[in-house]
């Protein structure tokens, strides 16, 4: 089965966001639709092409597993031709500064898996933890 939620995961400082930012510029490329790069912040505006819809999750006051689920949830009832949807600081918007809630990441991540099987998209997230922090039941999610 084809994993539509993927998990970039690595320690701080690994390179995720680097990783991430390649992989939004391949799809750029490559996209039949829209590709959307959700960040806390807008440090990566100079880093992406203007093609790619980049959202400052802040300017939205997105806080939350509920609240950030249901954004990328509205995203794609308000867009059907959304192809890819990239997050980077997962954590950071799901509890906060220096959180790792890994429940919290595991439901969450289970709760987009969900969404992406009644839409063509795929997304992809940053997680700021080592592998082996990710519990079991979403390590199938990680590349």
């Amino acid at each position: 089965m084809i994993r539509m939620v993927k998990l970039i995961v690595g320690s701080r400082g690994t390179g995720k966001t680097k990783k991430l930012i390649e992989q939004v510029q391949q799809a750029a490329k490559v996209s039949k639709g829209h590709v959307v790069c959700i960040e806390k912040g807008d440090s990566l505006r100079f880093d992406l092409s203007y093609h790619i819809r980049l959202i400052d999750i802040e300017e939205y006051g997105v806080k939350g597993p509920e609240a950030y689920y249901g954004f990328i949830a509205g995203l794609l009832a308000g867009n059907y031709d959304i192809t890819e949807i990239f997050g980077d600081a997962t954590f950071k918007i799901l509890c906060g500064k220096d959180c790792k809630d890994m429940e919290v990441l595991a439901d969450f991540v289970q709760r987009l898996n969900s969404l992406t099987q009644n839409n063509d998209v795929t997304i992809t997230l940053t997680v700021s933890c080592a592998p082996e922090e990710i519990p079991e039941r979403i390590r199938e999610f990680m590349q």
